[in-house]
């Protein structure tokens, strides 16, 4: 039996890579959500459902639709009917890799430190932004690490989005779509 906090082991999930603003698996941004079925077909039997409808937070014009994989642990985002961001959950997601650094389900911390890291070799241009409550993000592999409560414990909930996410990242998705921890 499941437990509601139960943590997926690493050995037991899907290996993802992520392509920045491109890809996410076998996802590319952009797809419609007929062809993120059929590209899912092959990794889930479990069928989308879509959530609900809302405008985008801040009051942009864009509505959001919002599929669910929630036994597989994704969450879609639909702006204009294609994708426009992958959400991981910490818990059930595939484990998705920017390089060498598995992104999924980690503490926050090793992964923050990576990504402050990264910035520091990358030199003096902007690569490290944070959202609200010092939530880290790569502006360029366009991933927010979001968090996700794990029983007592935070885990990364990685946020993965296309390129014209970073003009307004906050504002892109619907306030639902961060996490509230």
């Amino acid at each position: 039996m499941s437990m509601w906090w139960d943590v997926v082991p690493d050995e037991q999930r899907q290996r993802w890579t992520s392509d920045p603003f491109v890809r996410v698996g076998p996802l590319r941004f952009g797809m419609r959500p007929d062809e993120v079925s059929a590209a899912l077909s092959d990794v889930t039997a479990e069928s989308q459902r879509y959530v609900h409808r809302h405008p985008a937070a801040g009051g942009a014009p864009a509505v959001v639709t919002e599929g669910d994989y929630r036994e597989f642990g994704l969450k879609l985002y639909y702006r204009e009917g294609r994708l426009a961001a992958v959400v991981v959950d910490a818990l059930r997601g595939p484990q998705v890799s920017a390089g060498a650094m598995a992104l999924v389900g980690r503490v926050p911390s090793v992964v923050e430190r990576w990504l402050v890291e990264r910035a520091e070799a990358a030199g003096p241009r902007a690569e490290l932004s944070y959202l609200d409550a010092g939530v880290p993000g790569s502006d360029s592999l366009g991933v927010v690490i979001d968090v996700q409560r794990a029983g007592d414990g935070l885990l990364t909930r990685p946020v993965f989005v296309p390129e014209e996410a970073l003009d307004d990242l906050p504002h892109f998705l619907p306030a639902g779509a961060w996490s509230a921890c």
